[in-house]
């Protein structure tokens, strides 16, 4: 990667294969290193850390999820993270898309009977292989989408079906976000798909399930989260329903989601993510079921994308890794943008910036009058629920980064300003 090799003064080792490293490979190469680039399907634990030894700064993932990242054991080491968000937010949205498709028209059922050689015995009739249809149409002129996480690829992938005539939304995030900030963005977003969209509201989990004709699950992974979708879930769903997960396996109970297929509790399902992967032989559950969809967590494969994120990976892995926080001082509550390292700061812009603090890993020492402990300083800003809101997943982070904070009159969200790490 240019990035890389076009700098003289870093030796680089790579691995020279289009597939996850050798363990013992990148044991033995990641000795003395100050940076590691790698992929989520490589474990950084307390073993790889102790085989790099001292002189790592930072790990720089291409990925947006960082589950298999022992973050605790960074912390202990003052070792930074580096990961990938919304370089992949149109892949995977896009590839939502596809998923419901496939599992309301029987992609992976009729595919296998052409596979199979057996088109010949399943002559044309009216209801033959027919599924629920993902548009409108004079028959049936309403659709409810649900979201099990309601994010930024949840916004996206919520903007492509538009066109296909849904006409209600609903969804379940985050309960600690703050209520006015959810209400002013759903305004902000109803107004948008105006007027093909109806409504657009946040349900509790019950509600999400009885009402939705197609479910997307783009929720993070973790405990918290961990088998929401289980079989009490399962059983609240519409008969034609479909469900889709692009998010994070652990989200759903497998034996639960191959239960409901195959007692059509559901219509089906399209999943490109699956607990345990990549461990999914052909004995699977899901795999036995004809209306699952099953891809190999390909929602970021295109070259696009993972050009993107690899680009990303490098820039976090070869400029220190900062949390910023832009704040507007406005005459009514402050508004707040976040950026993740110096590689997405093209994302925001902020013009005449009055102040800037900067506190390195939440020392209580912040060099500023405003601001005179990094640890509470959050608390003074924001309420708790905002807070929770504005760092979302990321603020497990927070510990293992810098924290760049700029106060200004206006907000116009765009930092140019500032291209790569400064020292304030």
């Amino acid at each position: 990667m240019p990035l890389l090799t076009k700098r003289d003064d870093i030796e680089v080792v790579l691995w020279t294969e289009d597939r996850v490293s050798d363990r013992q490979w990148l044991l033995e190469n990641v000795k003395g290193a100050v940076g590691i680039v790698i992929v989520f399907s490589e474990l950084v634990d307390a073993e790889l850390l102790d085989a790099a030894g001292p002189n790592l700064k930072v790990v720089s993932t291409m990925s947006v999820g960082y589950e298999h990242i022992h973050v605790p054991e960074l912390a202990k080491r003052n070792i930074r993270l580096g990961y990938t968000p919304d370089v992949l937010t149109d892949a995977v949205a896009d590839i939502s898309v596809m998923l419901a498709l496939m599992a309301g028209r029987n992609a992976n059922e009729t595919m296998g009977i052409v596979r199979e050689g057996l088109w010949p015995k399943f002559i044309w009739a009216p209801f033959a292989l027919c599924g629920p249809q993902l548009s409108t149409s004079g028959v049936s002129p309403s659709r409810t989408v649900g979201f099990l996480g309601f994010g930024r690829i949840s916004h996206a992938t919520l903007a492509r079906l538009i066109p296909f005539g849904v006409t209600d939304c609903i969804y379940s995030s985050n309960p600690n976000s703050s209520t006015s900030h959810k209400k002013e963005r759903d305004e902000k977003l109803l107004g948008q798909h105006q007027p093909q969209l109806k409504s657009l509201r946040a349900v509790d989990l019950d509600t999400l399930g009885r009402e939705s004709d197609v479910l997307f699950i783009l929720a993070p992974g973790g405990p918290s989260t961990q088998h929401l979708v289980n079989e009490d879930f399962l059983r609240k769903m519409k008969k034609h329903s479909v469900l889709v997960n692009a998010g994070r396996g652990t989200v759903v109970d497998s034996d639960a989601l191959a239960k409901a297929l195959r007692e059509k509790w559901i219509w089906g399902a399209g999943i490109d993510v699956v607990e345990g992967e990549p461990n999914v032989g052909k004995d699977h559950p899901l795999l036995k079921e004809p209306r699952c969809n099953i891809l190999p967590h390909i929602g970021s494969a295109s070259f696009e994308t993972r050009l993107a994120m690899a680009t990303l990976a490098v820039d976090n892995c070869l400029a220190e890794s900062f949390f910023v926080i832009s704040i507007a001082i406005t005459e009514t509550d402050p508004v707040f943008f976040f950026i993740f390292s110096p590689a997405t700061w093209y994302h925001a812009k902020m013009k005449s910036p009055s102040k800037i603090c900067h506190m390195d890993s939440f020392s209580s020492n912040a060099a500023n009058d405003v601001v005179p402990d990094g640890k509470s300083f959050l608390p003074q800003i924001f309420d708790p629920h905002a807070i929770h809101y504005c760092l979302n997943a990321a603020v497990d982070l927070l510990p293992l980064c810098s924290l760049l904070v700029i106060y200004s009159r206006t907000f116009t969200p765009c930092l140019r300003l500032i291209e790569r790490p400064i020292a304030v």
